[in-house]
């Protein structure tokens, strides 16, 4: 995997934020909110699986929408992109550096499926900066890949053509 230089979009408004490390997620959007001097409630959107975490965050202002979202799961997935669209204009997706790095390829492949643009967010002495996900191996955005498996049939098709992409 490679990543672009930093380059970080000019607004991160209706991007959506991969929670897998709920503090870090927390305090990624805690920066956001406090650094970008925002006034209104954030423009974040944040998925992953603890709606616990999720529902504090939109609380207290940091996000502005959250989804359940089972990120192992092909399925989960699919609904999760079905409903960004229904619901939001999204721009992009935001990953902690280290959740994505250590994942497996058939979860980046999974990640790499929500958005076509795709940024890591990375922790320093100086802050939060984002850099760019070129991981040409992966990319295949889900765009056309959104539908839901509604027969028993379908589950068995989508079985064997992940088998086939192993």
């Amino acid at each position: 995997m490679q990543q672009g230089p930093s380059s970080m979009p000019p607004e991160i408004t209706n991007y959506l934020l991969i929670d897998i490390d709920n503090e870090f997620s927390r305090a990624f959007a805690e920066y956001y909110v406090n650094s970008n001097g925002i006034t209104k409630a954030s423009t974040l959107i944040a998925a992953g699986s603890n709606t616990r975490q999720l529902v504090k965050m939109m609380f207290d202002e940091l996000i502005k929408d959250y989804s359940y979202c089972d990120l192992e799961n092909e399925i989960s997935v699919s609904e999760l992109i079905n409903y960004l669209k229904d619901h939001h204009d999204l721009h992009g997706v935001l990953f902690n550096s280290t959740d994505y790095l250590l994942a497996s390829d058939k979860q980046r492949f999974i990640y790499n499926s929500l958005h076509e643009e795709r940024f890591l967010i990375n922790l320093d002495d100086t802050g939060y900066t984002l850099s760019r996900v070129t991981d040409e191996t992966l990319t295949e955005p889900s765009q056309n890949h959104h539908d839901i498996a509604h027969t028993p049939q379908d589950l068995i098709d989508l079985a064997e053509q992940l088998n086939k992409n192993k």
